[in-house]
């Protein structure tokens, strides 16, 4: 008995040396479709078109090709059921053995810039999933193939025999990677399909759909999770986002630390470093010079850095690298280094260099969290309030300097865990207050460390991401040397903490927008 093979895909790598395997080795018969076909004619292969083998001609310019009796009969019927065979062979229909079929490219597709919606609706594809999923629902008897990488594994399968336990537990694995596939295209085509609604609905025009689609493919494992004894991996696009130059493979902590830090660094222009700790900013300041910014960055916390994360904004190059090199850190982040800076790195082996490609601060993901039952989704806080609608709420103005100070706090206390207090000035952090349950308790942390690190925060700023409730908060960063405060307002007892401000001769700012970050 013959056993055909069905090839129709889209993306052809390793195509004809898969198919001349099939034909050579296992004895297969082939049939294809459209630039398939002629693809394995013209490598001198035995092919059969499909509208041959039905009998049907490819019709509605090839939107109707594959979906027959002849193709789905060949793919369902059940080799173990006399019942099936018999209606097979009463309608002339040939058991297919092994499907390869990828889609067509509908998220390359919708990914370019301005593609017009008809083009993106022509490029979803009908027979390729239904085809795919025939032969998945039966695996028990026919191999199905929808990733080039799998063409190895499968020909080895194939090798080791029809009744062969290798070959049914590949079938499978498999199967489930069908099914995963279609999962994510269908999920595709509907966040498209969501993008381009033109109702006027709450709930389409908020970017949130009735039905929340998430369906990501697997990037990588990974060792564990935040701790050793939690299973982890991850899933999307991160890694193309980053090149890893050197160093270990990246941990489940490291990506999150990594993610912060790439997140804050995208709010500066001017050359600026950035050092975090468990995705807190423990260390942030930009200068003309990124050694002067580094300079600036760990004199805030000196300790803190050990095992952290440090992110640049400019080439690093040999001054900064040399500063570090003695420092024990996890990840160095940066769009380029240098090759004097790769040369020193290189002798730590387990550090990890990752460069950091353009455009990631301005990518449009939302943010989704797993609670109990289900998911959170929410947009990326993508802004720092609009600094024109900022109000002075103090007699006194800031001065030109505290101005300056204020905006550069604001923009690294919105990075902060809440409760957050950043104290500042110029452009360079003093004190990092984090995640405490009080605020008075975040500020009380930040003089703290101010103090450890012999930095005087005379004359310096305070930026609060949230509210001051009361004025205890407020008087604490007085106490502490601070002229001008920054905070959304917004309090019932707003008044209170602005007299308590005017009393003590400082400037303070309201932004009007919250930055919370739990």
């Amino acid at each position: 008995m013959a056993k055909f093979a069905l090839l129709s895909v889209s993306d052809k790598r390793g195509l004809v040396d898969f198919a001349t395997a099939l034909v050579r080795q296992h004895g297969f018969s082939l049939l294809s479709t459209g630039g398939t076909a002629k693809l394995l004619a013209d490598a001198g292969l035995p092919v059969t078109e499909v509208g041959a083998h039905t009998g049907f001609p490819e019709i509605m310019e090839g939107r109707v090709k594959t979906l027959h009796p002849k193709v789905h009969g060949g793919l369902l019927c059940r080799r173990d059921k006399p019942d099936h065979l018999a209606q097979a062979q009463k309608n002339a229909i040939e058991l297919i053995d092994l499907v390869v079929v990828n889609l067509y490219p509908f998220e390359q597709t919708v990914a370019k810039a301005h593609v017009e919606f008809e083009e993106a609706i022509e490029n979803i594809d009908i027979g390729g999933p239904s085809m795919l999923r025939s032969a998945a629902k039966n695996h028990e008897s026919v191999t199905v193939v929808c990733d080039p990488a799998d063409y190895a594994e499968v020909l080895a399968g194939l090798g080791a025999g029809e009744g062969s336990g290798m070959l049914q537990a590949l079938r499978r694995k498999l199967a489930l990677k069908v099914f995963q596939r279609t999962a994510s295209y269908d999920a595709a085509i509907a966040r498209y399909l969501e993008t381009q609604q033109h109702e006027p609905d709450i709930e389409a025009l908020s970017g949130f759909p009735a039905t929340f689609t998430l369906s990501l493919k697997k990037a990588q494992s990974l060792r564990y999770g935040e701790n050793p004894h939690q299973k982890a991996a991850l899933y999307g696009t991160f890694h193309d986002h980053f090149q890893q130059l050197q160093g270990k493979e990246l941990s489940y902590n490291n990506i999150l630390d990594i993610t912060s830090a790439t997140y804050l660094i995208g709010e500066f222009e001017k050359p600026t470093v950035a050092i975090l700790k468990h995705t807190n900013p423990c260390g942030v300041a930009s200068a003309d010079t990124l050694l002067g910014a580094w300079e600036k960055a760990y004199a805030t916390d000196r300790q803190a850095p050990f095992g952290g994360i440090i992110i640049v904004n400019q080439t690093l190059g040999q001054d900064v690298a040399e500063q570090i090199k003695d420092i024990f850190t996890e990840v160095i982040i940066a769009p380029r280094f240098s090759d004097e800076a790769l040369a020193i790195f290189a002798k730590k082996k387990n550090l990890r260099l990752m460069v950091a490609k353009e455009g990631i601060g301005a990518d449009a993901l939302q943010e989704v969290r797993s609670v109990v039952g289900g998911v959170l989704v929410q947009d990326r806080n993508r802004t720092l309030g609009n600094v024109r609608e900022f109000k002075v709420v103090t007699k006194r103005q800031p001065t030109a300097e505290e101005w300056e100070a204020l905006l550069f706090a604001w923009k690294v206390c919105k990075h902060v865990k809440s409760n957050a207090i950043v104290y500042g000035r110029g452009e360079q952090t003093l004190g990092v207050g984090a995640g405490q349950m009080a605020r008075v308790d975040s500020s009380r942390i930040a003089v703290w460390k101010a103090g450890e690190a012999k930095l005087d925060l005379q004359g310096s700023v305070v930026a609060s991401e949230a509210l001051f409730p009361f004025a205890d908060g407020l008087l604490a960063a007085a106490d502490a040397g601070a002229t001008a405060a920054i905070q959304p307002g917004g309090a019932i007892r707003d008044e209170e903490v602005i007299k308590a401000a005017d009393e003590r001769g400082m400037a303070m700012v309201f932004t009007g927008i919250r930055h919370f970050k739990h």
